[in-house]
């Protein structure tokens, strides 16, 4: 079962923000080979924390080496291998899947770029985040294309257009 633990803090704005990241979470690891986790008896958690930009910039800068803020962060907790055996084998126990950090003003303009909401883009962080805790990479263009393909199909799931479209205005 998905447990997805959240914290906002300012400058997010109250909103539904445990269940747009709950539905997101759920979404991303229905596409995947890891759809298991979401009805093993284990307890699978990731936490999600929604905060500022400099909250991110220090966390980028601390584990990535990256001295500025980026939309989202992710930090896997568990190898990927090790996912198939408890999502397979597991009917007791917990296990923290990881945690994904979503900076307020990078997504808010971003979201304002696309002409899309703050909760959209913010579900697709999610969705991209969620990925990332169960392996998916960008590194390459193959490993791109496949992760793309997994978030535009979960976000379709959700009744989110497709992110990736180039738009023409």
């Amino acid at each position: 079962m998905i447990h997805v633990e959240l914290s906002r803090e300012d400058p997010w704005p109250a909103a539904d923000w445990d269940a747009l990241a709950t539905a997101a979470i759920r979404a991303a690891i229905a596409r995947t080979p890891y759809g298991p986790l979401l009805d093993t008896p284990a307890a699978v958690e990731v936490s999600v924390r929604l905060t500022s930009d400099r909250e991110v910039q220090t966390l980028n800068a601390q584990y990535r080496h990256k001295d500025r803020p980026t939309n989202v962060l992710s930090f896997p907790m568990v190898q990927r291998d090790l996912l198939e055996t408890v999502s397979l084998n597991s009917d007791d126990g917990e296990l923290l899947l990881g945690d994904i950090v979503l900076a307020h003003g990078v997504c808010v303009a971003e979201a304002q770029e696309r002409g899309i909401s703050v909760e959209t883009h913010a579900t697709h962080l999610l969705v991209h985040g969620a990925l990332h805790l169960l392996g998916y990479d960008h590194m390459d263009d193959d490993e791109a294309e496949g992760m793309e393909a997994i978030e535009r199909d979960a976000l379709s799931d959700l009744g989110i257009a497709d992110p990736y479209l180039v738009r023409e205005d």
